[in-house]
C-alpha cells in the first residue's frame, strides 16, 4: 500500500511546480512580495524547490527549503545545481511541520499549498510567524471556493468547512492575526496544467509497472483525481498564494 506522499511522488514526477501555478505566476509572486537581491526566504514543504531556485536565479534571493519527501528534496537540490544557485539555496529533507527556524532569520516565510503541516491555515501562520520580523512577510498558498459548490463537491473534498470563499478566507487570515496585503491567483488553465499533467505521469507509471502490487491503488487514485477535477475542482475551486503581514 502506497502512502499519500508516495502517490504524489508518482503523480508529480514531471512537475517542477507542485501547485497550480505557472512559471509566470512564480515571477509575479516575487514581484508583489518585493523579492530582490539578498531577500532571505524560508519555504516549508518546498516540494522540488522551484520557487526558491527561480527567485535565487532571477532576483538574487537566498533561501532554505524543507520537505519531507526524499524524492522531492533530491529534485530540489538538482534544480539548484542546474540553475547555478546551490550556493544560495539549501534544501533539508525533514518534517516541515516540526521545523523551528531561528527567530527573525528570514524576510519571507512561505508555505505554498501545504497548510496541513500546521494542522490548517491558522496553525501554519503560527508555524511561520517566528521566522520573520514584524516587517517580514508570510506567503500562504490555499484553495478557496470560486462560487457556492454543490453538496457533491463538498463530499469530494472531505470536510464541509475545509474551504471558504475569498471573503471567508480573509476572515480566517484576520482571526489568525495576519494582515492580507497582496495575492496572486491561479486560473483554470494553470489548474489544468497542474492536474492533467498528473494523469499522464500516472498512466505512464501504470504502463511501466503492470505487475506491481500497487497498480490497482495507483489506477484508483488516477481515476479519482481526474473525475474530481473535471466535475468540481476546475469550476468551483480556486487557488492562490496570499501575501500576509504577521
Amino acid at each position: 500500500m502506497l502512502t499519500a506522499l508516495e502517490l504524489h511522488e508518482i503523480a508529480e514526477a514531471d512537475h517542477r511546480i507542485l501547485d497550480p501555478f505557472t512559471d509566470d505566476h512564480l515571477l509575479e509572486l516575487a514581484a508583489v512580495a518585493r523579492v530582490g537581491a539578498g531577500t532571505r526566504v524560508l519555504d516549508l514543504a518546498c516540494g522540488k524547490g522551484e520557487m526558491l531556485c527561480r527567485w535565487a536565479q532571477e532576483f538574487g534571493a537566498s533561501g532554505l527549503g524543507v520537505d519531507l519527501s526524499p524524492v522531492f528534496s533530491d529534485a530540489a537540490r538538482r534544480r539548484a545545481d542546474e540553475l547555478g544557485v546551490a550556493d544560495r539555496v539549501t534544501i533539508e529533507q525533514a518534517d516541515a511541520g516540526s521545523y523551528q527556524a531561528e527567530a527573525g532569520a528570514f524576510d519571507i516565510a512561505a508555505c505554498v499549498g501545504a497548510t496541513w503541516i500546521g494542522g490548517g491555515l491558522a496553525g501554519t501562520v503560527e508555524l511561520l510567524r517566528p521566522a520573520v520580523p514584524a516587517s517580514g512577510l508570510l506567503l500562504i498558498g490555499e484553495p478557496f471556493w470560486r462560487e457556492p459548490p454543490p453538496a457533491e463537491a463538498h463530499a469530494a473534498f472531505g470536510e464541509p468547512d475545509l474551504f471558504s470563499d475569498l471573503p471567508g478566507l480573509l476572515d480566517r487570515f484576520e482571526r489568525a492575526g495576519a494582515d492580507l496585503v497582496e495575492m496572486v491567483l491561479a486560473d483554470e488553465h494553470s489548474w489544468d496544467r497542474y492536474v492533467a499533467a498528473q494523469w499522464w505521469a500516472l498512466r505512464r507509471w501504470l504502463d511501466e509497472h503492470p505487475d506491481d502490487p500497487a497498480t490497482d491503488q495507483v489506477r484508483e487514485f488516477r481515476d479519482e483525481v481526474r473525475r474530481v477535477h473535471l466535475a468540481y475542482q476546475r469550476r468551483y475551486l480556486g487557488w492562490g498564494v496570499f501575501v500576509l503581514r504577521p
